[in-house]
């Protein structure tokens, strides 16, 4: 046989024999896997811990308690929820010390829990964090609010309940909303209360407020050291207080303050949720408690009102562990924390998780200690157990249970409520996406968010001492250190601010001003004035301010100017004297002229109005010749008359009368022309004769930036630096001047004399000066800058905004302006008058000469029509003279054209009353008209008839 034919035979068997074991291949690996599955499913335990650590006896453990319980029974009892498997709850008790619940929690972990549920203390949390992590058990904590758990360090950490970073938060805008700068912080002295209270100040600093006092006390502070607490505090000058405290011990700040006066009107108390929490745990309403709260703004965490709740709060007086207290919200949150573990136990099964733990390496017995590490042992599921739960997403009785990429919860919001009577009210929501509002988060959510300032609202609230006003928020303190204030120690213009050997000091314009608006404020203001400078040369202002920011001086008083680099380091109250830079130059008395009185008008303006004189009187002449025998006679004559009636105008004594409606309407417009021209001709030349005319090379300050002369600027004032540097003139174009009689001296010896070319100083100082010198020197262009005095106090500090209300009040009554009367002069120096200025122009007037103009021409057009019109009528027919020209030859066309022309002169030179009668001779006759009205030469009559 051939073995290649043979090998080919044995082919299709070898094939048939591949797939075979390929398909058994196949099916077994399909049974190992259902066998997987189903070993995976027979590997859910029967019973699996889980812990529980809170306080038995707190307020939150009273209502949590019985909240875990219930919600382990009711994960027993759903068949859809870990089917086959039950929660064998262990509870520890942490009896409210560290040391303790430290200890309870290590024995918790030895009972192989894979998650323990707590514990309520921040400061248990961060020890059994460490725990936890070392374990892999998730440690789930329904109320341990510090914000810093949520750091890396703590990977197995979970809050179930809100962190205390966006109660702070929401604090923060609750104090911006009703305009506060400071608040005053009370706060226990542990992890819980100063990871709050630390997030609380950076929140108050994005909103320019700040905590103006920490007053901590340690946990388990006695009434006494609270009290006593208190009486610190209410020295301070801010009412607003935010106290962030256990449950446990909260009223007994409350109880200290009702003793100590400081629930009365005035004072502002924010609680955080510890208040919320003691309030609806409370079975029966405490009226003596309630007493103590009155007006007491409180937050509470927000948990949506569905039918979850609703049938778990209506069941809670039902369950079997009667005798507890009501639910709060950290008890919906112990309730969910538990639905969580069931919810992530479940995934964690289906996914094939296997609860088992093996020992630590790293814990050993050591005999030497006698601790029993060794029974503490690694759940080695924890890592995936934990993406369980942070995956997890439900709906709770708190409400949805997700948690964002910082581990989270989402959507966090606050009640924001109002303590009044026996019971409180809420007045509104704030939430991290839409902030203050009365409106539920769960509406907002479907809005795009804004929290812009405009849309932040809150109904009203009913403040302590039962006022629906606004509390100030601050008060000036009562520690009996006067408010010291920096007087700056003047050596001249004495009149704003000096040294007074009377008390309190110092006097003058500023200090009056001051004094004023203190006696306005509701509240005493003890104060002492601190002189500032040696008393020989003017301090420099900008020092004086920096040591307000600096807190060598609580204040500062006197002639200081509101620049911008001052108010980026102190406030500023309200301007009570407006100021600017101004300039000052030397000027010289202009010699009289005696051609002053062609100063008025210039030189087109004299040209037009005279030619105005000449053409209206042509106008007029020309109306009136025909019709006014005044306007007739010889040529020399007429001339005169024409001449005579125009200028006699100027003066309203023309002797002429017009007697044509045109001409009179000409002269009607005319005379309206010449009284305003009049009028302006004797207003100008007054001013030009009677004011001081006054010449200075110095024009304003842009004639000194172009030039390089000496400038002068009062020592100390802030004109030095805005010269520098906003104006780039170099420093050694200035000159610091002392006094007044400095600047009289330095302005009168001028550049080439050693002195200065002008002097650069505020208005109200050089009024001051030029009211001494009567007037001698003048100030020079423009006021080029514009700013004012105010008082300055350190940053956001309250006294500033009253005081301001205060100066708006004083020049609101007028009493201002009385101290401005009092202390500075009234006599002002009238600005020099430059002879450009005071001349009229004829773009002053073009428009009544346009009007005449006019006027005249349509006059002039309307007479001419009419007698063109009247020549027509009078004049041979037109056939004739056309047959006359084409008979006649060129030379005598021409002499007849120019008969024509002086027959239309003669005409319109002929009387009206003539022209009449003859054409109505004409009119009557049908011949033409009659030859014996002309003269022997055939022509009308000449000008000179």
């Amino acid at each position: 046989m051939d073995p290649l034919s043979s090998s080919r035979r044995d082919c299709p068997m070898l094939i048939r024999s591949a797939k075979s074991l390929l398909f058994l291949s196949i099916l077994m690996l399909l049974r190992g896997v259902v066998g997987a599955g189903n070993s995976a499913n027979s590997s859910r335990p029967s019973i699996v811990n889980i812990g529980a650590l809170f306080t038995y006896d707190s307020v939150i453990g009273r209502s949590a308690q019985p909240a875990v319980m219930a919600a382990v029974d009711d994960v027993n009892s759903d068949p859809n929820l870990l089917p086959g498997t039950k929660l064998n709850l262990i509870v520890h008790d942490t009896n409210c010390s560290g040391f303790l619940g430290t200890v309870e929690a290590l024995q918790l972990i030895e009972n192989d829990v894979v998650a323990a549920v707590g514990p309520q203390s921040s400061g248990i949390a961060h020890v059994i964090s460490h725990v936890v992590n070392e374990l892999r058990v998730p440690l789930l904590s329904f109320g341990a609010t510090d914000p810093t758990l949520s750091s890396l360090q703590y990977p197995y950490f979970i809050r179930t309940t809100q962190s205390d970073y966006f109660q702070m938060y929401a604090i923060a805008d609750i104090v911006e909303y009703f305009g506060w700068r400071e608040v005053v912080a009370i706060f226990v002295d542990d992890d819980f209360g100063r990871s709050g209270i630390s997030v609380l100040g950076d929140a108050l600093t994005k909103s320019r407020a700040k905590i103006a006092y920490k007053a901590a006390f340690p946990p388990g502070a006695t009434k006494t050291a609270i009290k006593d607490l208190l009486v610190e505090v209410n020295l301070m000058e801010s009412r607003v207080y935010v106290v962030h405290v256990n449950p446990d011990s909260g009223l007994d700040i409350f109880s200290a303050a009702k003793y100590l006066g400081m629930t009365s009107a005035g004072y502002v108390w924010i609680t955080t949720d510890w208040l919320s929490s003691v309030l609806d745990s409370t079975e029966q309403v405490d009226p003596s408690k309630m007493n103590l709260l009155q007006g007491v703004i409180a937050l509470r965490h927000h948990t949506p009102d569905s039918d979850l709740k609703k049938s778990f709060l209506s069941r809670w007086n039902s369950l079997k562990y009667r005798g507890s207290p009501k639910p709060n919200s950290y008890a919906l949150y112990a309730y969910d924390s538990v639905l969580l573990v069931a919810r992530a136990l479940d995934a964690f099964f289906n996914e094939g998780g296997n609860i088992s733990f093996s020992n630590d390496p790293k814990l050993h017995d050591d005999n030497s200690t006698g601790l029993q590490l060794s029974s503490l042992h690694i759940f080695d599921g924890g890592q995936q157990f934990l993406q369980m739960i942070l995956r997890t997403n439900f709906t709770g009785l708190s409400g949805q249970i997700q948690f964002d990429p910082d581990k989270n919860l989402i959507h966090p919001a606050f009640d924001v409520l109002n303590i009044g009577g026996t019971s409180f009210r809420r007045i509104g929501y704030w939430s991290n996406y839409s902030g203050l509002s009365v409106v539920s988060p769960e509406i907002l959510y479907q809005k795009p968010p804004n929290t812009s300032t405009s849309n932040q609202h809150l109904y009203g609230v009913i403040w302590p001492g039962e006022t629906t006003a606004r509390p100030r928020g601050w008060v000036f303190p009562n520690n009996g250190k006067p408010l010291r204030i920096a007087v700056p120690n003047r050596v001249f213009y004495k009149e704003f601010v000096a040294k007074d050997k009377n008390p309190p000091g110092v006097k003058g314009y500023c200090i009056d001003v001051f004094e004023s608006a203190l006696n306005l404020l509701p509240y005493p203001v003890p104060h002492t004035y601190i002189l500032y400078g040696n008393g020989i040369h003017n301090p420099d202002f900008s020092d004086l301010v920096y040591q307000v920011a600096q807190n060598n001086f609580d204040a500062a008083v006197g002639d200081i100017t509101i620049v911008t680099n001052r108010t980026k380091i102190v406030d500023f109250t309200q301007p009570y004297m407006e100021s600017g830079l101004v300039v000052v130059a030397p000027v010289k008395m202009q010699k009289s002229n005696p051609w002053a009185f062609l100063k008025p008008f210039t030189v087109p303006m004299w040209c037009v109005t005279g030619a105005f004189f000449l053409f209206v009187g042509a106008v007029v002449w020309i109306l009136e010749h025909r019709i006014n025998h005044e306007f007739r006679g010889p040529p020399r004559k007429q001339l005169i008359t024409i001449f005579w009636f125009s200028f006699s105008t100027m003066f309203f004594s023309h002797r002429e009368n017009t007697q044509s409606t045109l001409g009179r309407l000409v002269l009607i417009i005319w005379l309206f022309v010449v009284l305003i021209i009049n009028s302006s001709y004797t207003a100008s030349l007054t001013s030009i004769l009677t004011v001081q005319q006054l010449t200075s090379g110095i024009q304003g300050i842009d004639s000194l930036i172009a030039g390089n002369q000496k400038i002068g600027v009062q020592e100390g004032s802030f004109a030095w630096n805005y010269l520098t540097d906003e104006l780039n003139i170099a420093e050694s174009r200035l000159v610091k001047l002392q006094s007044q009689e400095d600047y009289a001296i330095a302005l009168q010896k001028g550049t080439k004399g050693g002195g200065v070319a002008a002097i650069v100083d505020e208005l109200p100082y050089i009024e001051l000066f030029l009211a001494s010198t009567n007037c001698e020197f003048r100030t020079v262009g423009q006021e080029f800058t514009r700013s004012g005095w105010g008082f300055a106090f350190q940053r956001d500090s309250p006294l500033a905004v009253d005081l301001s209300t205060a100066i708006l009040q004083l020049s609101e009554n007028g009493d201002l302006q009385k101290i401005h009367d009092k202390w500075l002069s009234n006599s002002e120096c009238t600005p020099a008058i430059s002879d450009d200025q005071s001349r009229l122009s004829l773009d002053s007037f073009w428009g009544l000469f346009l009007i005449c103009g006019i006027a005249s021409f349509l006059a002039l057009a309307v007479f001419f029509c009419r007698v063109f019109k009247q020549y027509q009528r009078f004049s041979p027919e037109s056939n004739q003279e056309v047959e006359v020209e084409d008979i006649q030859p060129a030379s005598s066309r021409q002499t007849t054209r120019s008969k024509s022309i002086k027959h239309l002169f003669d005409f319109v030179d002929k009387k009206e009353a003539e022209i009449k009668q003859m054409l109505k001779r004409k009119n009557s006759s049908d011949g033409p008209e009659p030859q014996t009205s002309q003269v022997s030469d055939g022509h009308f009559p000449s000008l000179s008839s």
